[in-house]
């Protein structure tokens, strides 16, 4: 099995879960048992990450970009992710997930975002994508997504509605050639 961490999934239109229909998520974590990741261009329409620090009484040192809050998938959304650039590490909370990006998931990094101490470039999210042992490869197997390496105009952009023509056209793909049907050769 090859690991898929720091990949980038593409839903492909006859995905069959509205929830990630048009979806780009970054793989954080693949093994034998188990894969998570993070839909990268799904706002949340009302949370911007000012709102949010303000709701979890972290004051804010600096003047905030109105910066939206990501719906990273439909597991777990009360826990917070933020997928950053390598300049920014917590012992024991931080993760590589691929090259120069990195995931940490405590409260430490949503005090460094508010203080100046934050990475050079960061991405928040809340909730995230869960697959099962063996899940994943099977729904890539169904031709349910495309693979691509990660870009950070992808990642950390915001420009999410057009993420998804975005991550398919690093890979030379028209999305007007793409159908709901996939097939093997």
């Amino acid at each position: 099995m090859q690991d898929l961490t720091g990949k980038l999934l593409i839903a492909m239109p006859g995905i069959g879960d509205p929830r990630f229909a048009r979806s780009v998520i970054l793989v954080c974590a693949h093994s034998d048992d188990y894969a998570m990741g993070l839909v990268l261009n799904k706002p949340m329409d009302d949370l911007t990450l000012p709102e949010l620090l303000k709701q979890l009484d972290i004051e804010q040192d600096i003047q905030l970009p109105e910066t939206f809050v990501l719906d990273g998938g439909p597991v777990g959304t009360d826990r917070g992710f933020v997928v950053h650039t390598e300049d920014y590490y917590s012992d024991g909370a931080t993760v590589e997930v691929g090259s120069n990006l990195y995931m940490t998931a405590t409260q430490d990094i949503l005090r460094a975002l508010a203080s100046g101490g934050a990475p050079h470039r960061s991405t928040m999210t809340l909730g995230y994508a869960g697959w099962g042992p063996g899940q994943l490869e099977h729904e890539l197997g169904e031709n349910a997504w495309l693979m691509a390496d990660p870009h950070e105009d992808i990642v950390f952009g915001d420009a999410h509605s057009l993420k998804w023509e975005q991550t398919l056209g690093l890979l030379g793909i028209d999305p007007a050639h793409l159908h709901v049907t996939g097939g093997s050769a």
